[in-house]
């Protein structure tokens, strides 16, 4: 396969440094970010880099990006989805919170709310939590995926079935224009669809970099979300789907409150408004 001379210097780069930005890269090549980012996807489509928030890194430094690794990326943009996610749900509810670096921002943010009965297959949202007034913790049983505290298979899918929550907290590693919500695990696949499954509202917590990014299962189609909460305005056809599916997106702003996305709420239920902090 041949490579232009760019984008050969570009994945030369990436090796060398471990991660390479649009931005810099349109800069130094005096090009615009469109096309710097249609080499980096060219290059993802080949294998030999993944997309990360901003940028890229070397395909053989992720399995999925190490989880570790994934916590600082865009990790202010998560921060404010977790705060707005966290103010769409009441206090007196029940819930459940799935595995994700967003998610987990979601939890920290519900710390200090009271009587709430939080479910989780993720090891990391009960550390957060534990310690924290009026709730009652359930973690789910099944295989413990030690790279990020993970609990997938068929005994976490089987446990969660014997609950029906409020409110559903779920990520996703990828996001399709055409409003397919995607994952790599088929495992995690299979325990996000029974989550989704037994919950009245589910909310989709994911910033804008999973726009830039492919993974191969489905998880569910945006018109399985009641909520989604991003940092950025999604692209036009994501947005087309959220309104014809009626799915209510908020939009952190930085600094100010989120915006709404017109037409999106969810039929007969009133529009709720929240702001982010200021920074």
């Amino acid at each position: 396969m041949e490579y232009s001379s760019r984008q050969n210097t570009i994945l030369a780069h990436a090796r060398t440094k471990g991660r390479v930005g649009v931005e810099e890269l349109a800069s130094a090549y005096n090009l615009t970010p469109q096309t710097i980012r249609r080499d980096l996807n060219e290059l993802c489509q080949r294998g030999l880099l993944a997309r990360v928030h901003g940028g890229a890194v070397p395909a053989n430094s992720v399995s999925n990006f190490g989880y570790a690794d994934r916590r600082e990326l865009a990790s202010e943009q998560k921060r404010r989805i977790g705060l707005a996610a966290a103010s769409l749900i009441p206090d007196n509810c029940s819930l459940i919170i799935n595995i994700g670096t967003t998610t987990e921002q979601v939890a920290r943010s519900l710390y200090d709310r009271e009587n709430l009965l939080v479910i989780t297959n993720n090891i990391n949202v009960i550390n957060i939590l534990s310690g924290s007034v009026k709730k009652e913790l359930i973690l789910a049983g099944g295989t413990v995926r030690q790279s990020d505290g993970g609990i997938v298979g068929v005994a976490a899918v089987d446990f969660i079935r014997q609950f029906k929550v409020d409110y559903a907290i779920i990520g996703a590693s990828a996001l399709d224009e055409d409003g397919a919500v995607l994952d790599f695990d088929n495992r995690e696949v299979s325990v996000a669809r029974t989550i989704i499954d037994n919950a009245r509202k589910v909310i989709l917590v994911s910033d804008s970099s999973k726009f830039e990014r492919t993974a191969p299962m489905r998880i569910c189609d945006i018109s399985s979300i009641d909520y989604f909460v991003t940092d950025q305005a999604p692209p036009p056809r994501f947005q087309q789907a959220c309104k014809r599916d009626n799915v209510d997106v908020r939009i952190t702003t930085l600094p100010g409150p989120a915006d709404i996305i017109e037409g999106a709420e969810k039929q007969n239920e009133p529009k709720r408004t929240f702001e982010t902090e200021n920074v």
